[in-house]
């Protein structure tokens, strides 16, 4: 619990035996109430290694989408009453030591939904990002930023954090079938907005490691095709 907030905290993982042990471990346990791996049809160890980390694990049992796990994650927090819903990255590319940050404008009852946001922090440093993401993580808050009519400057990072009612409300839709994939993240931001809920930026890191050691998941023209697709029907 955190400032009278119950938290839980959802991860999407697919094939990341090598990284989620290390980001279930970094969990602030003395805020975060459950840790809730979601394995999106992973062929390594990647469930065992969270749940013998110290985390709950949901399989979905087939690989169907960032987007399917954390719809799932979503669906569970709701389940489960709890107050606020934070997502972290599985690959070790977000700090969980900074999901304060995220709680505070919530906690403080400033914002609805919080962004984090590696372009408010100063002096970031992301590590060897790749180029294409290096345009597409420029480009794309401009583009959204016009949809929305309301500036952001961050709004393909899945750090963030939301009060877990209004995952629930019924004019999100979050169970459509095209959302399966990364557009759900920046769909749920989008969304948020455009009903009036609260929104806030927060800066946070993050951090991409040496190619050798996976950088991302996402293809540079599926992913960005997907990133952005929720400009054409919204």
């Amino acid at each position: 619990m955190y400032r009278g907030l119950t938290v839980i905290a959802i991860v999407p993982v697919f094939n990341e035996a090598a990284k989620i042990g290390e980001v279930v471990a970094r969990m602030p346990r003395a805020i975060v109430d459950e840790v809730l791996v979601v394995d999106d049809g992973s062929t390594d160890d990647s469930a065992e290694v969270a749940r013998s980390s110290g985390a709950q694990v949901i399989s979905i049992g087939a690989t169907l989408g960032v987007g399917a796990a954390l719809r799932t994650g979503y669906e569970c927090a709701v389940q489960r009453g709890y107050d606020v819903t934070v997502t972290v990255a599985g690959n070790n590319k977000d700090s969980p030591e900074e999901i304060p940050l995220l709680l505070d404008p919530i906690a403080e009852d400033r914002a609805d939904f919080v962004q984090g946001s590696r372009f408010l922090k100063r002096d970031a440093s992301f590590g060897p990002m790749p180029a294409y993401r290096q345009i597409a993580t420029r480009l794309h808050p401009l583009l959204f930023s016009l949809v929305a009519r309301h500036r952001v400057t961050e709004s393909t990072n899945g750090f963030r954090a939301v009060r877990t009612p209004v995952l629930s409300d019924p004019r999100l839709d979050l169970s459509q079938a095209w959302l399966r994939q990364y557009e759900l993240e920046p769909y749920l931001y989008l969304r948020s907005i455009q009903l009036g809920y609260r929104t806030a930026e927060v800066p946070v890191t993050k951090i991409y490691p040496r190619r050798h050691l996976g950088q991302t998941k996402m293809k540079p023209s599926f992913g960005w095709y997907s990133a952005t697709a929720l400009f054409g029907v919204t």
